[in-house]
């Protein structure tokens, strides 16, 4: 009889017979494979008639669930889709659709060890409370200083892949939130080293500009379902929205610093014939910068034309305008540069988040502006994933990349549903600067807007 067990993320299958999914390790005299494979070598062997020792799992005590999840149609109708194609696939819902609700009846329906993975420490936190909420269960937490591992887990993607050697046999399901990370090349190998037979993918933007998205059927399954915003605010699922972009006029002094830098960088391209057109042609250029000095210098200066369209007064001076305007509702602003964050956080007594504010602080920020003792908070790019406020209604967005991602994920978090709520995303970008095409690049064709110029 063959055997087969886990070792440090892979699989070792000792006997007289391999399978198509291993190769010989002469250093442990036996085949060794992929954890990802454990279900396909199982189905081997059982489709063979052979007899194996499966020594693998090693599985925390199961709990008992109290879920009392109630689905709207098309939230049961994602979940069929998954179950029918095996338990494993990518949902793809608009932010503020429900995802974690139809990954909770997910947990709540097989009823085995599951491991939730998430980008951020505040998304670690949400799924805590929502797994407490939902599934009447207290659930285990790795990363973020802790390491308990319960019948539901909940880590973050850094943690599983620094930890799939450990973690890699304790789970039959993953759960994989805003799952388009894991196409990165660092992160696939959490996916690789976990023999969980169960996988489900939850995004509201399959596609990478990287094409690496290609990838995740091979890692958790296919895109087996898909919605868009523009359906479910049809069917009034998300709350209606309106969509304002104005284009405001920098200074003289900063036009000219703007133009001085753009022209260092314009003249390196004509200089090297070199025209960027894709994202693709813009990391080429990138990998220039490390062996060609003036290439670098090309960079620093379109980064600084960018910080000062971003960073304009003119749009601090509207935002003070918008935030009087709307003085009454949650408001969240999004911008591109941490050191805005913090003027506007200072010119305004506006608590701010980034990737420096420590986790209780930020913890801290997130439940008073969920509770309403603070109405505005600003922050950079760390909560375009991870910012659960049913009630914030206004989105005004200072500057960002040129990501659609970015732009779904911004919009999403003002979109949670509420009785008599209309949704204002207001979008502030420098006149006759790159922030133009950038907006342009980062708007879904489908969004509609209207533009104002000051």
């Amino acid at each position: 009889m063959s055997r087969l067990w886990f070792d440090k993320g892979t699989l070792l299958l000792k006997g007289e017979v391999g399978t198509p999914y291993g190769r010989w390790d002469p250093r442990s005299c036996c085949y060794r494979a992929k954890a990802c494979h454990y279900r396909d070598i199982l189905a081997f062997f059982r489709e063979s008639n052979l007899c194996i020792e499966d020594a693998v799992p090693n599985l925390s005590a199961l709990e008992q669930l109290s879920g009392s999840i109630e689905l709207r149609a098309y939230q049961n109708k994602a979940l069929d889709q998954w179950v029918d194609a095996g338990k494993r696939g990518v949902l793809v819902l608009p932010t503020a659709a429900g995802k974690t609700f139809i990954a909770l009846k997910a947990i709540d329906l097989l009823k085995v060890q599951t491991l939730i993975v998430v980008p951020t420490l505040d998304l670690l936190d949400q799924w805590k409370r929502r797994v407490r909420e939902c599934l009447g269960v207290d659930a285990g937490v790795v990363g973020g200083g802790e390491s308990v591992v319960r019948m539901v887990t909940v880590t973050t993607y850094d943690s599983a892949y620094a930890q799939a050697a450990y973690l890699g046999n304790k789970f039959l399901l993953l759960i994989f939130d805003e799952v388009h990370h894991l196409a990165s090349p660092g992160y696939m190998q959490i996916a690789e080293m976990f023999v969980a037979p169960y996988r489900m993918g939850l995004t509201a933007t399959y596609e990478r500009s990287d094409q690496r998205h290609t990838l995740l059927p091979l890692l958790v399954g296919d895109r087996v379902y898909s919605v868009s915003v523009e359906e479910l605010t049809a069917g009034k699922h998300l709350s209606d929205y309106t969509y304002e972009k104005i284009a405001v006029e920098l200074t003289a002094q900063e036009q000219q610093l703007y133009e001085t830098n753009m022209a260092i960088f314009r003249n390196y391209l004509v200089e090297r014939r070199m025209v960027l057109k894709s994202a693709f042609d813009f990391q080429r250029f990138i990998m220039t910068t490390g062996r060609d000095p003036n290439a670098r210098s090309a960079l620093l200066a379109r980064n600084k034309a960018l910080r000062i369209a971003v960073n304009s007064e003119a749009k601090l001076d509207l935002l003070a305008e918008k935030l009087e305007l709307y003085e009454a509702e949650k408001v969240l602003i999004f911008t591109l540069y941490n050191d805005l964050v913090y003027t506007i956080s200072r010119r305004f007594l506006i608590p701010a988040v980034t990737y420096q504010t420590p986790r209780e602080e930020r913890r801290e920020i997130l439940t008073n502006f969920g509770n309403g003792k603070y109405r505005v908070i600003v922050t950079s790019q760390v909560l375009d994933e991870g910012v659960d406020v049913p009630d914030a209604s206004v989105g005004i967005v200072l500057g960002g990349t040129g990501s659609k991602r970015e732009f779904v994920q911004r919009l999403g978090r003002i979109l949670r549903k509420k009785d008599g709520k209309t949704a204002k995303l207001v979008e502030i970008i420098s006149k006759q600067t790159v922030e133009v095409n950038i907006s342009r690049r980062r708007q879904p064709k489908e969004v509609k807007q209207n533009n104002v110029a000051k």
